[in-house]
């Protein structure tokens, strides 16, 4: 079984940058897609990024598009989220999830991730 931890988090100021990090254990996920989500307080859980399972496609949700960056290190079993010119509204939990499933759909499509991570907070202050 696969466990998904994340790491990275924390506070920063606005227009500064964090590396998020999603290490695997207990087997390989480079047969996987990889996503990041994040949740604000009072919000609903969004996608933000996602990167298929050999890093040459990539998605963004728009409001990060431009800032934010997935990588995925199959080599190191890890994939990353390097974040940008951070705003205030960038303030969440951010889990890292893959989708083990098989299926057709798209990297975007949120509701196919099934593995998920415990979530690091990233707090961005003005």
């Amino acid at each position: 079984q696969v466990q998904l931890v994340e790491s990275g988090g924390g506070p920063v100021e606005a227009g500064g940058s964090l590396r998020l990090s999603c290490a695997a254990s207990g087997r390989s996920f480079r047969r996987y897609a990889v996503a990041w989500f994040r949740q604000a307080p009072g919000k609903e859980r969004e996608i933000v990024a996602a990167i298929n399972w050999s890093g040459g496609i990539t998605y963004y949700a728009d409001s990060v598009q431009g800032r934010f960056t997935i990588s995925k290190d199959n080599a190191e079993n890890t994939v990353y989220l390097q974040m940008n010119s951070l705003k205030p509204e960038d303030t969440a939990v951010y889990y890292c999830a893959a989708r083990v499933r098989r299926t057709i759909a798209t990297i975007a499509a949120g509701s196919t991730y099934d593995l998920w991570g415990q979530g690091t907070q990233v707090t961005v202050s003005s």
